[in-house]
């Protein structure tokens, strides 16, 4: 079965590092929670909000060992006023046994505040 699976994570800044890591961060622990391979993933979006321009966040996917060839595009988010700011999103669409309900979407951070009804 084909599931997406998301997440979300917020940043003080925007400094290249700051995102990097912070996507790298969230990148990891969707991985982990969900029990993602790299085959599985037939691909990755990653938007951003209008504030954060210092890096393209899917640097931090290629920097995980064995996902070079995960195809990955960044998008930046509609300029909603009054949404989150400073908040990097991922959608993963992956090839799964995990029933829907079962998937372990990941928000961190400030961004917890999107979805508080999918956090375990």
């Amino acid at each position: 079965m084909i599931r997406g699976i998301r997440g979300a994570i917020t940043v003080d800044e925007n400094d290249a590092y700051e995102i990097v890591i912070a996507t790298g961060e969230l990148l990891k622990e969707l991985i982990v929670k969900n029990n993602i391979e790299a085959e599985d993933v037939a691909h990755v979006i990653i938007t951003v909000t209008e504030d954060l321009d210092a890096a393209f966040p899917a640097k931090a996917l290629r920097e995980i060992e064995g996902w070079t060839y995960v195809p990955v595009m960044c998008m930046q988010e509609i300029p909603v006023p009054g949404s989150l700011e400073k908040c990097i999103r991922i959608m993963m669409t992956v090839q799964t046994e995990i029933e829907q309900n079962q998937i372990q979407h990941v928000y961190a951070r400030n961004a917890v505040v999107l979805r508080p009804d999918l956090i375990k």
